[in-house]
């Protein structure tokens, strides 16, 4: 009786928890007179998958989904190797002020996204990157890193030395260690920092309302925003682009989730 109360609650919880995603899906398919005419809770009554339509082509979301891409993969790749080399290099390798530089990625935690905004307008500009991929890549992967090399630090401190020593006893060198005994090891590390990368940069607003200028390079968050009118605003096709920009996150996350949920037990043991 017991496993029965908690199956219903659990079903509830999961109803509500899924509820928001399925309204949204339902509202992109419909029009302002039904929005805001008492039917924003209900099915639609024409199911318009004209709005999808419009928000590809009218409202280029198609153009903007392959920029965020673009943008998120390269920014994924791109620290993971920088968080994965880094951290085993400040926790195996031995070397002077390794404890010092750690201490100082780790401060980069404590610094607001919102005040770096002016300083990297300046120095972007004074590079010539603005208005480009890399205004948006670079700041991205700097921010995560911090966080990144804090998690992957306390999972390459938990991996036995043996297995390093073994390796060298075997013929490998640094690198063949690295690639071929460590990393294989950091996998549900780094698909918990690939998720969290990847939401930071997918969704991330104000640096890309403010370095990009070009229509043909914003993301996908600064395009559907920018779908508004100044007077009107058609909410269908902006809701089915919401419903374009949150499909990539759910399709993501399902193959890693039990990595993360791995990612996550460990780190409680080892903590």
């Amino acid at each position: 009786m017991g496993s029965i109360i908690l199956l219903i609650v659990l079903g509830l919880v999961a109803l509500i928890q899924l509820y928001p995603l399925i309204w949204l899906v339902l509202v992109s398919f419909k029009d302002n007179a039904e929005i805001f005419g008492g039917n924003v809770l209900g099915l639609p009554k024409v199911w318009r998958f004209s709005n999808y339509k419009d928000a590809f082509i009218g409202g280029k979301a198609g153009v903007y989904f392959l920029n965020s891409l673009l943008v998120t993969a390269v920014t994924i790749i791109v620290s993971d190797i920088l968080i994965a080399t880094s951290s085993y290099a400040i926790m195996r390798m031995r070397w002077k002020l390794s404890k010092l530089t750690l201490t100082i990625i780790l401060l980069g935690m404590m610094v607001p996204i919102h005040s770096t905004l002016l300083p990297l307008f300046i120095i972007l500009n004074k590079m010539g990157i603005l208005n480009s991929y890399l205004a948006l890549i670079i700041p991205y992967v700097a921010f995560a890193l911090p966080m990144g090399i804090f998690i992957l630090t306390g999972f390459v401190r938990g991996i036995p030395f043996e297995l390093e020593e073994a390796a060298c006893l075997d013929g490998c060198n640094i690198y063949h260690t690295f690639f071929r005994v460590i990393l294989p090891l950091l996998k549900p590390a780094l698909a918990t920092v690939s998720i969290f990368t990847y939401l930071s940069s997918w969704n991330e607003l104000m640096f890309a309302n403010t370095f990009i200028n070009s229509p043909k390079l914003k993301t996908l968050t600064v395009g559907i925003m920018s779908m508004a009118g100044q007077y009107t605003t058609n909410w269908g096709p902006i809701v089915a682009g919401l419903v374009i920009a949150t499909l990539p996150t759910i399709i993501i996350y399902i193959p890693l989730s039990n990595q993360v949920q791995k990612s996550l037990m460990a780190g409680a043991v080892k903590g």
